[in-house]
């Protein structure tokens, strides 16, 4: 059985969703979450064949959580909406499910069949590139037992590590769900290492060591290597050489 996860802001909206996902009984749902960061880990963690995303989410909406996930691990996304008829086009050219508040369950049971069907072909995932921004202008990351949302031009380095992807600002370090991969393609931050990513806004100085290897001093005084690998070409990219 197809395992979803269903994400809406709206308490009762995501309830009624979830029952009507129960009756068919050809879906599991295994979690549920009532905001683009609370379904951006559970994505992570839980691993859901399926999501039920809500567009109009406070602070980060249902499209920018998209941008914020790997493609090749990208679950099939039901997008649903109470409204937005420029967005509801958008997904009709480009062949994306939706449902329509309030939920019809004729709809919803066309929806699943189309779901299985595409799950039993072993379908290639959907290509959400052409609604989804091709930048992030903030990063979501978890500290001190709370949530904030970090903008991109204030991040100096991230980096992976035993604890998860972890961002460095001047002021301080935090856990962010999103990887390593995303974070280069979506933001302005460039690959210094297997681990390392920098904001090349954020150097002060590149220190060459033996071996051609090299370490990054940001503004505020971080250290993060370089590789051989990746040396060459940041310095290119930075007008070096």
């Amino acid at each position: 059985m197809l395992k979803a996860l269903v994400i809406d802001d709206e308490l009762f909206a995501r309830e009624d969703l979830i029952e009507l996902i129960e009756q068919t009984q050809q879906i599991e749902v295994i979690g549920q979450a009532g905001n683009a960061i609370q379904g951006l880990q559970k994505i992570n963690t839980l691993k859901p064949d399926i999501v039920f995303l809500d567009i109009h989410m406070p602070q980060i909406s249902g499209i920018e959580l998209l941008s914020m996930l790997d493609p090749e691990t990208m679950p099939a996304v039901v997008f649903v909406t109470a409204y937005d008829q420029y967005a509801l086009k958008a997904f009709e050219e480009n062949a994306f499910d939706y449902l329509l508040k309030p939920i019809d369950p004729a709809r919803l049971n066309k929806t699943i069949c189309r779901l299985n069907k595409r799950f039993k072909n072993k379908q290639a995932p959907m290509d959400y590139s052409n609604i989804t921004p091709c930048s992030l202008d903030q990063v979501p990351c978890c500290g001190h037992n709370r949530i904030i949302l970090v903008p991109t031009d204030n991040i100096e380095v991230a980096y992976s590590d035993f604890s998860g992807v972890n961002i460095q600002t001047t002021e301080h370090t935090t856990n962010s769900q999103l990887t390593l991969k995303v974070l280069e393609e979506k933001t302005p931050l460039m690959r210094c290492h297997r681990q390392y990513l920098v904001s090349p806004r954020a150097i002060r100085e590149i220190k060459l060591l033996e071996q051609g290897l090299a370490e990054i001093i940001t503004i505020s005084g971080y250290h993060a290597p370089v590789s051989r690998r990746y040396l060459k070409v940041l310095k290119e990219k930075l007008g070096f050489g």
